[in-house]
């Protein structure tokens, strides 16, 4: 075998592009790509050319002679899916298309909201059409959304995503408008006057509540929150996380679930070289926390979690992983209750941290004294099937405390609503048609579809989003701009907003990278919204006097010749 996948794939399908004899699936357009965990490579067909592994924008893709032991695993699962798969009669994959053309060829300005990885998907479609420039507007300084902000500090392979981002934003007709808050700083009538049309790429910023007694109480947090504390999010940098406790409980048990109990038990030592932000890591290096129960409802053949992730923890060195499966047993065929099963059977070292994976048990209640968690009420499930057969976890009337000091809940996301734009507050999503609004006005990302999917799942929405904006142009449905960016730039200028452009979101990065070098990490992430200002304010001067001493050294060379 060639090559193997290695992680939870960001559905990104440049290495399906890349590959010359279409031996990566599913593919796009393929039955389970949409919703693949990750992308296997066909042993059979691969000719070990290594063009995915340059095409992969996080790295996943390794030759298999290459592998750690704790990446063995992927080999099984890439065999696995083709004997689940088999496709002999697989072809090539098809010509590119030519490049479509706007009909008419006048120049057309787009303001993306959101620069996570929905809006910069978003923009290289459109740049790859010369007749279009685009902005991007965040409220924060800085760009990327949940890579920056929501990957884990400990997987910097996913974290390559930036990568491709920052190619994307240095296409000509790319600029960016941060720490600019649509529907604060200007509404959305104001934004559509400057350009032909405006995208909301603004993803689900809101976690789902348990809705259980005592959720209210000091200690129980959102894992999202959490996620965001750790990786430097300016909001949440006064989260109260109280880490002094023997025992963290999780509630749910998606990839998010995974990502935090892995971050609450492993070495802190090992996350000292990551962009981990600085004081968390100082609180995570004095935790008293021994152990991390994640709770989901369901059997183990049910969890949220991918199986990749799952394989990440399980090499995660010096972390017990236990499996609690609640009752249901680990018989099953699927690739998640097998890695289950192989786990249950590893001996538990009692000097080491554990992570506890707890499987049909529902949260009942959340229990307090004087203010403080004490606890979290479960009730036994077992499964039964609905009508349509799926199996749903139902209470058996016994119960159970799980003694704790902090509860986290990780049960979902959802969207906000937009100021102007419709909404469903069921899904938590902007309604559209093919991401049309209405002409002129657009979504895409986990605004249009909902939280679903992975990183590179964006790409295809926004490709669709991008192709239903193009149509409109096309067919002259979406209003003219009445103003020009300048006057835009004015009107910020004018109200107090401190405009990060990609000039300054440069400089910021290129000083968080300096930091980190200057103490032999990744980056060290600047997380005072004041500060990342002032960085950008003065890499701004000094462009200036730069750019003036330039300009008053080329005068007097132009003096001394005509002398």
């Amino acid at each position: 075998m060639p090559h193997v996948v290695t992680q939870s794939c960001c559905s990104d399908a440049s290495c399906v592009v890349a590959c010359p004899v279409n031996c990566i699936h599913p593919a796009p357009g393929e039955p389970g790509f949409a919703e693949a965990e990750m992308l296997y490579v066909d042993a059979a067909a691969c000719v070990d050319c290594g063009a995915c592994v340059t095409a992969c924008p996080v790295g996943a893709i390794l030759p298999h002679t290459s592998l750690v032991p704790e990446q063995q695993p992927f080999v099984a699962l890439n065999a696995a899916y083709f004997e689940s798969h088999p496709h002999a009669d697989r072809t090539p994959v098809a010509v590119v298309p030519p490049q479509r053309r706007l009909a008419d060829p006048r120049p057309v300005r787009v303001a993306v909201v959101g620069a996570g990885p929905a809006g910069m998907y978003v923009a290289d479609e459109l740049l790859r059409h010369p007749e279009v420039s685009v902005d991007v507007l965040d409220r924060l300084p800085t760009p990327y959304g949940l890579v920056r902000a929501g990957v884990a500090p400990d997987h910097p392979e996913t974290k390559r995503a930036a990568d491709l981002f920052a190619a994307i934003e240095r296409q000509p007709g790319f600029d960016y408008l941060l720490h600019v808050d649509v529907g604060r700083d200007l509404t959305h009538d104001e934004l559509a006057a400057h350009y032909d049309s405006v995208v909301y790429t603004v993803g689900a910023a809101d976690d789902r509540v348990l809705g259980i007694p005592g959720e209210e109480l000091p200690g129980v947090l959102s894992a999202t929150d959490v996620v965001g504390w750790y990786n430097g999010h300016p909001d949440k940098q006064d989260l109260a996380v109280d880490l002094d406790t023997e025992r963290v409980v999780v509630v749910g048990n998606g990839n998010v679930a995974l990502d935090v109990a892995r971050i609450l038990a492993v070495d802190p030592a090992t996350l000292e070289p990551t962009d981990l932000a600085r004081l968390p890591w100082a609180q995570l290096a004095r935790s008293q926390v021994r152990e991390v129960v994640v709770v989901g409802r369901r059997g183990p053949a049910q969890a949220a979690f991918s199986v990749p992730e799952l394989v990440g923890l399980l090499g995660v060195p010096g972390v017990n992983v236990v499996v609690d499966d609640g009752g249901a047993g680990l018989d099953g065929d699927d690739p998640r209750s097998r890695l289950l099963a192989e786990l249950a059977t590893r001996p538990v070292d009692p000097e080491l941290r554990t992570v506890r994976l707890r499987f049909q048990a529902a949260p009942l209640r959340v229990l307090g004294d004087a203010g403080r968690v004490t606890g979290l009420e479960v009730a036994r499930t077992v499964l039964e099937e609905d009508a349509a057969g799926v199996p749903r976890a139902v209470a058996t009337g016994e119960t159970e405390v799980l003694e704790a000091g902090l509860v986290l809940r990780s049960v979902g996301y959802h969207g906000r609503p937009v100021a102007d734009l419709p909404y469903d507050a069921a899904t938590g999503t902007v309604p559209s048609e093919r991401g049309r609004v209405r002409p002129g006005v657009y979504v895409a990302g986990w605004i249009k579809r909902g939280p679903t999917g992975f990183i590179g799942t964006n790409k295809s929405c926004a490709q669709e989003t991008v192709q239903t904006l193009l149509d409109d142009l096309d067919a002259g449905l979406a209003p003219r701009p009445l103003r020009t960016r300048d006057q835009l730039d004015a009107t910020l200028r004018e109200r107090g907003v401190r405009v990060v452009d990609a000039a300054g979101w440069a400089a910021l990065d290129a000083e968080e990278r300096r930091r980190g070098a200057a103490a032999g990490r990744q980056r060290t992430k600047i997380v005072d919204v004041a500060e990342m200002l002032r960085v950008v304010e003065e890499a701004r001067a000094a462009r200036g006097y730069a750019s003036r001493r330039s300009a008053r050294t080329s005068r007097a060379r132009r003096v001394r010749s005509r002398s």
